[in-house]
């Protein structure tokens, strides 16, 4: 991009075939007035990666304007008594071209023997153009005479300008106006206010009576510089009719023209140079911004790249440039009054999801005056946080009856990052074996339900695996332990493990007639069994090892009595 001193954009620059193209009709007059050279500097300002390139335009005078003179007709009033070699002063045409673009020569037409024109350049370089008596006058002879003054310039081909000079001969008067100085320098300060005396002229005249008396007036001038003044017609004070502003103009020239009473006249220049006062705060122009602003952006990393200006000149448009208080942003100069705000350590959108920046712009006027501007920075979020379980062992005992579509509990895993890094999906982390697939969850809410009843003596316990994984694709594991809890769904059983029968009725009493085992697959006090023999008088039973019975005779057995026993 093309970044000027002044804010204006006078050229672009064409990306398809890179030339810089006039974006507009320069004027030379209007950007640079009548100075020797007109300059225009911008910068070419590459953004990635930074450089900058100083590019200065001169701008070619054309000869686009013709002198002008202030005003169109100037009338003489000259004593017949008037010496040849008197001279008397005219305003020079002024012409908005420099060099040999500008006024070269003036010339009488027509031609007479009683006058030439004399053009020369005083101190300063200021131009004089005067009336050269060239021969004693005649009131008698000729009272009056008409002719025009031709200001040519030196362009090609040349342009020119006239004013009518009307001379009347008077019968005396012979002494004209005489200021104490032919050009008046004064300084004056911007913020002086309106109505105050910059100087006084004075100009004498030794004539008496009428012919003595001076008046003052400025002479009409083609630009604005003179805008700003007026004069005391009788005392000579020049006076500010508005304040002045040294940024729009540092100097002001005017013509002050003092007149006697008999006609005669003098022109003195005056000079006024503005003092700056620091009457302007500095400006700060952000020229580049990047925003939002990754996370992850390594230290060092161009977030802003902006200008400061001060219109003042001096010590006060001296400008200095600072960042408030900050742990992750600085500034550093970049190229003269270019500054880059940088990161200077890792940022984090999780502590911190927007930055606000105050640069503050210091001159160096006393007082001092300053500027700021904010900067708004959002951080971009990344993928930087996996999620976190809010346990990572989760217990919980459910009831084997419970039924199919129970909840047994809900897991929670939280993730700091932003949108779709911290979405959270849930899944079991591994393939769920048989006797876990009793258990299905909820990928969104995270809540693990029996998808079957559980069965306490196929399994006591459960062990699932549960996966949180964000958007971004990290994850974290956490550990489910379901405790079963056994409920009394299951009768006792009796198992014979051997038995002796047909049994010879001479068997002695103590003698085994079966072993079998009892067993109940619940737990607790579900599965304790207790066994009984219904009443017998031939039979007991008695416990043999742990779940073990024996069934055993009592006394002698009778087959002739009862041939077969039936035992419950």
């Amino acid at each position: 991009r093309l970044v000027s001193e002044d804010g204006r954009q006078h050229f672009r620059f064409d990306r398809a075939s890179g030339r810089l193209v006039v974006a507009d009709r320069l004027d030379r007059e209007q950007l640079c007035g009548q100075a020797d050279t007109c300059t225009l500097p911008f910068e070419l300002l590459l953004a990635d990666p930074l450089q900058f390139f100083r590019v200065e335009v001169t701008l070619e005078d054309i000869n686009d304007h013709a002198p002008v003179f202030p005003e169109e007709r100037v009338t003489f009033e000259i004593p017949e008594t008037s010496d040849p070699g008197s001279q008397f002063p005219l305003e020079v045409a002024l012409d908005f071209d420099v060099g040999s673009n500008s006024v070269q020569a003036y010339s009488i037409v027509p031609e007479n023997e009683y006058f030439s024109v004399s053009y020369q350049s005083g101190i300063r370089g200021k131009e004089y153009v005067e009336l050269v008596l060239e021969k004693p006058l005649d009131r008698e002879e000729q009272a009056e005479m008409d002719f025009s003054l031709i200001a040519v310039d030196g362009g090609s081909p040349p342009r020119s300008g006239t004013t009518q000079i009307h001379i009347t001969v008077l019968d005396a008067n012979d002494n004209a106006p005489v200021f104490t100085q032919k050009e008046y320098d004064v300084k004056v300060l911007e913020n002086v206010p309106e109505g105050s005396v910059v100087l006084s002229v004075l100009a004498t005249d030794r004539d008496s009576g009428l012919n003595g008396d001076i008046s003052y007036q400025l002479s009409k001038g083609v630009g604005k510089s003179d805008s700003a003044f007026e004069i005391d017609s009788i005392t000579g004070e020049i006076k500010l009719t508005k304040p002045l502003d040294f940024e729009a103009a540092q100097t002001h020239e005017l013509s002050v023209r003092a007149t006697d009473g008999g006609g005669l006249s003098a022109i003195c220049k005056v000079l006024v140079e503005v003092l700056d006062v620091n009457d302007n705060a500095p400006e700060l122009l952000v020229s580049s911004f990047s925003s939002p602003l990754a996370e992850n952006s390594a230290p060092g990393t161009v977030v802003a790249l902006f200008t400061v200006r001060d219109r003042d000149a001096g010590a006060n448009g001296k400008v200095s440039c600072a960042l408030d208080h900050q742990l992750f942003f600085s500034l550093r100069p970049a190229y003269k009054n270019y500054y880059e705000l940088v990161t200077v350590r890792a940022l984090d959108r999780e502590d911190t999801a927007q930055h606000i920046l105050t640069v503050t712009a210091v001159d160096g006027g006393s007082p001092p005056r300053s500027g700021t501007t904010q900067i708004h920075i959002t951080i971009l979020d990344v993928n930087d946080n996996s999620p976190v379980f809010t346990q990572k062992i989760y217990h919980r005992q459910v009831l084997e009856s419970a039924p199919e579509g129970s909840l047994v509990l809900i897991v929670l895993a939280t993730d700091p990052d932003a949108g779709v890094n911290g979405e959270i999906s849930y899944q079991f982390s591994q393939p769920v074996s048989q006797s876990d697939s009793a258990f299905e969850i909820d990928s969104r809410s995270g809540e693990i339900k029996l998808s079957k009843p559980l069965d306490f003596e196929a399994a006591q316990t459960h062990e699932l695996r549960v996966r949180a994984t964000d958007g971004g694709g990290l994850s974290a594991i956490c550990k489910v332990l379901v405790e079963v809890l056994d409920v009394n769904d299951n009768a006792p059983e009796l198992l014979v493990s051997s038995f002796s029968s047909p049994l010879a009725e001479n068997s002695a009493p103590g003698t085994v007639v079966a072993l079998f085992t009892v067993r109940d697959r619940d737990a607790g006090a579900n599965g304790k069994v207790s066994c009984a023999l219904d009443h017998q008088l031939f039979f007991s039973l008695r416990p043999a090892y742990k779940n073990y019975y024996e069934l055993v005779t009592v006394r002698a057995l009778d087959r002739e009595d009862t041939a077969q026993h039936i035992l419950t």
